[in-house]
């Protein structure tokens, strides 16, 4: 009969030389429970690592947390990494967040997890219902910071911890050093372990959060030869004397995982601790090490080391019950074999809720596994992987030990990492789903199944390596006999990764191509929009003129019934936009392509279309018809878990709307949201050229031109050209803020050459791009007939197109470089269409340099009741520098500014009131957030609550806040 196991030195409460670290845990507990109590403290340690090699007692730090959290009485949240199991997506997660989610039933999960529940599903193992969305990464890992983040509030406070972080799979570490970085605004600590020689890349950027709350990670020493001395006698008697002792420190090297053990077996042979026990005490140490571990298990009955073996290779920690099925062995020889194993100290009892069984040390499982044979092991993975599909484990768990098995031609074999990668991509890990689906193609598949996943290899590669996407959608294109709608599907996918990859003149050419092999009708108007898309996205297409002329043909054939039809329409409708055609018509086929309905994510076919169609709406005058599509829209990739370059554009878009309409402090918020997010998104660069082009002219229009300069050098705005279309163009917003800048011959050359390129394509309208308007603006000082020809010209072509907000500017910069008693009409004739446009900053614009004309011409009172306009037209819409000139202009012709129709409040609380006082001061948002001990989205928030209680913005404030009474408290 075997041995019952005693429990360790280390499970016995004894930590040996750790005190600075378990003080470290300390000081951390106590710095969570006075974090949830109400008051106000200093910045508290939300992160504590521990690292060292292997055996040095990491795991027991974390064992000795646990205990520590519970008798706090905190919630203990915890996950394990495992070296086989890096392969299996958000592993680590599921073990964080499933004990929790289990105690909730069906109603109470929905409930709980609310809308994010589709997106975050998969990742965490649960069963969806219904059709299930295909999030990205990004949308994921924020419904994953969601689930965490409300889970935390619920059962504050909370501690998570973290063992082998080393060997956590890659979506688990993405997503923690995401979520590690707000660790400071919830109750919570994280305490992790890990080998810091074997920490993956992916977790740099949490080894580098931790040195921001509270020092370095806490590297474990070797112990001392003291250290293991009271390790030994603690198992041998206080007797053992001093050289065994010393000679046992030499053997373990001041391993404490080696000095336990090696205690432990002192201990079972009853020996002493003499000189003469040396010679056991050296051959037990051999045996606590690999080649002696390995024939300590040979020592035990066939059916026992089997099961050990089958252990190994499914990994810590497993189900004796699945093992048992591997292994053919009844109940009484799996209850039999596991006693011995845990008599030797190589199992123990698992801290999972279904009986499950782990390794004593993970050194331990690694020297078993590495010991098997290797076709033996292979045949074990086989197994494993039949067992788990049998036992409902499902495609991921037995696709892991598909990967050792050596490639077959088993079709079995392609149907199940051909599922599992499909769950892996439902569930945002497209590197894992790649992994199992190239290992699917070297299997390999039928022939006639090849096109089809390499087409799904593609889709796994496009947001991690679209270089790759392109080399699979061509192996895929070159099948024969592929379906045409599989085709169209390839085709599509591969003019999207060329245009990301910077080859839009290939993507153009492929999707022409394919438009001109097509049988199909359906399919032909497909790539025929494609082919589209992609010219007119390309910057330098040769034969744009010609290219519009065709569309506008096709256009006029087409009832709109059919999707591909529609998506024709709206490109007509964007084209028109671009050539300054009519208004009117660019609305009507707006409309037209809008009936029948045109969604953001259609994966298939991209969300240029629809995007490009609301914009039309915008540039028609009509921003609030806009704002409903891109609020849909942003709303259909939010409840798809597109929380990427999707949404990226959606907010810079949205933002730039709001722009358009004179909400600059919300364009603000908007556009840098947008950038925010685009900044995360690997690949998502134009969508980081579209927000900060657009960012930089709302502060221009805000009068914050060293901030717009800081942000275009930033990001090397106006030192490259992107070969893609950008709007608003990138080349005409920085000629804006050269001109801001008053280096007006620099912006002349630059504009000139945008006015090139853009009459080669026949795109004229100033709504769309104003070069011409700033064009003029810039030579006026030194070529004013020049300057007033452009300016004519300008308002000819904002004529032609029909938008009062448009006709207004263009009147507006020809009054400026007009100059004198000539451009007082013109000025007037600027207002009374910008009245009549949504467009309120242009007009408070327009008001302004109205009134200061009338003014310099010597009539005072109606200069007066103009600039009093503008002033409170820019006040309102937070143009700060506008506001500015209007009140110079004032004092100037001697009149003093009137009270601003303000809404007073009194209810501004004490940190309100500091957010404006500190904005008045001109400091930055950063300076303020760290005063209040905010984020900067904090911050922001605060100033729109303030915004919205005084009915101003940041340019009023100062005057609101003499006359708000003292703030509560």
């Amino acid at each position: 009969m075997a041995k019952e196991p005693r429990p360790p030195v280390t499970e016995q409460g004894l930590l040996i030389e750790r005190q600075r670290e378990l003080h470290a845990l300390d000081a951390a507990f106590k710095e969570l429970r006075h974090a949830t109590d109400g008051v106000p403290r200093a910045r508290r340690r939300g992160l504590l690592a521990f690292t060292g090699s292997a055996g040095l007692g990491k795991t027991a730090l974390i064992r000795a947390a646990r205990s520590r959290a519970a008798a706090h009485g905190f919630t203990v949240l915890s996950g394990r990494g495992g070296e086989k199991e890096q392969g299996l997506a958000f592993r680590v997660v599921r073990q964080l967040v499933q004990p929790p989610l289990a105690k909730m039933d069906g109603a109470q999960l929905r409930s709980f997890l609310g809308s994010w529940y589709d997106i975050v599903a998969a990742a965490l193992g649960l069963e969806a219902h219904g059709p299930v969305p295909v999030p990205d990464p990004t949308g994921v890992r924020e419904g994953l910071d969601w689930v965490m983040t409300r889970l935390t509030v619920k059962k504050a406070p909370v501690v998570l911890l973290l063992d082998d972080l080393h060997w956590a799979d890659t979506e688990s570490l993405n997503w923690l050093s995401s979520f590690a970085q707000r660790v400071e605004d919830l109750p919570l600590l994280i305490v992790f372990a890990y080998r810091p020689d074997e920490l993956p890349p992916e977790a740099e950027e949490l080894r580098t959060l931790v040195g921001r709350h509270g020092g370095r990670p806490h590297a474990l020493d070797p112990l001392t030869a003291d250290g293991v001395a009271r390790i030994v006698r603690h198992e041998v008697g206080e007797e053992a004397e001093d050289r065994f002792c010393k000679e046992c420190w030499s053997a373990t090297g001041g391993s404490p995982f080696e000095a336990v053990e090696l205690a432990f077996e002192l201990g079972e042979r009853r020996l002493r601790g003499t000189e003469g026990d040396l010679p056991a005490m050296r051959e037990l140490a051999a045996a606590v090490k690999g080649p002696g571990l390995i024939e300590r298990l040979e020592g035990l009955d066939t059916a026992t080391v089997r099961f050990a073996h089958i252990a190994a290779v499914l990994g810590s920690p497993f189900s004796p019950q699945l093992a048992a099925t591997i292994a053919v062995l009844g109940d009484e020889a799996v209850a039999e074999a596991t006693q011995q194993l845990r008599a030797a100290r190589i199992l123990a009892d698992g801290h999972g809720p279904g009986g499950e069984l782990e390794f004593v040390h993970p050194l331990i499982a690694t020297t078993i596994y590495r010991s098997i044979r290797s076709a033996f092991r292979v045949g074990l993975h086989n197994a494993a992987a039949e067992a788990l599909l049998a036992a409902g484990y499902g495609p991921t768990a037995a696709a892991r030990h598909l990967l050792e098995v050596p490639c077959e031609g088993n079709p079995v074999a392609v149907a199940c990492l051909r599922e599992a990668a499909s769950e892996y991509l439902r569930a945002g890990a497209t590197e894992a789903a790649r992994r199992l689906l190239t290992r699917t193609l070297q299997e390999p598949p039928l022939p006639e199944d090849r096109a089809a996943i390499l087409h799904e290899l593609a889709c796994s590669t496009f947001l991690i390596e679209p270089t790759a996407t392109v080399r699979y959608l061509r192996q895929a294109l070159a099948e024969p006999d592929v379906d045409p709608d599989l085709r169209a599907s390839i085709v599509f996918r591969l003019t999207q990764a060329l245009a990301h990859t910077d080859q839009l003149a290939e993507a153009v050419t492929v999707a022409a191509e394919e438009a001109r092999q097509a049988t199909n009708p359906r399919v032909k108007l497909r790539m025929q929009a494609d082919h589209f898309v992609w010219s007119m996205v390309r910057t330098d297409d040769p034969d744009s003129p010609s290219r519009s002329r065709t569309l506008t043909r096709l256009a006029e054939q087409l009832p709109g019934r059919r999707l591909e039809e529609r998506y024709i329409l709206g490109l007509r409708a964007w084209d028109a936009v671009k050539r300054g055609e009519p208004r009117q018509t660019a609305l009507t086929y707006a409309e037209r392509a809008l009936r029948g309905g045109m969604s953001w994510t259609d994966e298939n076919r991209g969300f240029e279309v629809p995007v490009s169609v609301a914009l039309v709406f915008m540039y028609g005058d009509q921003p609030r018809r806009a704002e409903e599509l891109f609020n849909k829209g942003i709303e259909e990739c939010a409840a798809k878990g597109w929380r990427g370059s999707h949404l990226a554009f959606g907010q810079t878009l949205a933002g730039y709307i709001r722009y358009r309409r004179g909400c600059l402090a919300e364009a603000d918020d908007r556009v840098r949201e947008g950038l925010r997010i685009a900044d995360k998104v690997e690949g998502a660069v134009p969508a980081q050229w579209f927000a900060v082009g657009i960012l930089i002219k709302t502060l221009l229009a805000r009068g914050r031109i060293a901030e717009a300069r800081a942000l275009a050098d930033e990001h090397h705005f106006g030192e490259m050209t992107p070969n893609a279309v950008i709007y608003p163009d990138p080349r005409t917003v920085y000629a804006e803020l050269l001109l801001a800048e008053g280096r007006h011959a620099e912006a002349a050359v630059l504009l000139s050459k945008v006015g090139e390129w853009l009459d080669q394509r026949a795109w004229r309208n100033p709504a769309w791009c104003p070069w011409q308007l700033r064009l003029a603006s810039a030579l006026a000082p030194t070529a004013p007939d020049e300057a007033v020809d452009h300016a004519q010209d300008a308002v000819k072509r904002a004529r032609d197109f029909g938008a009062a907000s448009t006709i207004g500017q263009a009147l507006h910069t020809l009054a400026e470089v007009t100059g004198g008693p000539a451009a007082l009409d013109l000025y007037a004739e600027a207002v009374e269409h910008l009245e009549q446009s949504p467009s309120s900053y242009e007009l408070a614009r327009a008001l302004v340099g109205h009134g200061a004309s009338l003014s310099r011409n010597g009539r005072l009172q109606e200069a007066a009741d103009r600039l009093y306009q503008g002033l409170e037209g820019a006040v309102h819409c937070g143009a700060e520098a506008l506001a500015a000139r209007a009140r110079e202009e004032l004092s100037a012709a001697g009149l003093r500014p009137l009270p601003l129709r303000y809404v007073q409040a009194d209810t501004l609380t004490a940190q309100e009131r500091r957010t404006a006082e500190l904005t008045v001061q001109g400091q930055p948002v950063a300076v303020v957030a760290k005063e209040l001990r905010l984020t900067e989205q904090g911050v922001r928030h605060l100033l729109s609550s303030v915004y919205r209680k005084i009915g101003t913005d940041a340019t009023g404030l100062a005057l609101c806040l003499e006359s708000v009474p003292h703030p509560r408290s």
